[in-house]
């Protein structure tokens, strides 16, 4: 099981899958939403995820004229897990803190819009675009 919450503790939520594979998304929207190079996720079944705490302290916002969201604790503002379908989230890895010894990059994707100043310098498998897999 991975363990993860927000920087202050308010929301939590857990994670009942196995699951081994970061992937960092280098797109436009996710650098912006991060601050940096890109946004590391773990890609989590719905079934898979519980929240533990916190859901009211959940602020959202969705580009306009995109079906991209984001989720921020209002407390904190730490980016939290999103769902932009029905079946999937996005948790971002940095907010695991319990059972994350085994995960690893596997991919990166939207390398074709990368920072221009960053470097990708480990083994994860680079698309151009989207990946599903």
């Amino acid at each position: 099981m991975l363990k993860g919450a927000c920087n202050c503790g308010a929301v939590a939520f857990e994670i009942q899958a196995p699951i081994k594979d970061i992937c960092v998304c280098h797109c436009s929207i996710c650098r912006r939403a991060s601050g940096v190079h890109g946004m590391a996720v773990l890609v989590v079944a719905q079934s898979a995820f519980t929240w533990v705490q916190g859901q009211d302290q959940m602020s959202h916002w969705q580009k306009p004229g995109h079906d991209w969201a984001t989720s921020f604790c209002r407390c904190c503002g730490s980016t939290l897990p999103g769902q932009n379908d029905t079946e999937r989230l996005f948790v971002p890895a940095g907010l695991i803190f319990e059972g994350s010894a085994n995960l690893q990059v596997a991919h990166h994707i939207f390398v074709g819009s990368k920072a221009p100043w960053f470097e990708i310098g480990d083994g994860g498998k680079q698309h151009p675009e989207a990946f599903e897999g």
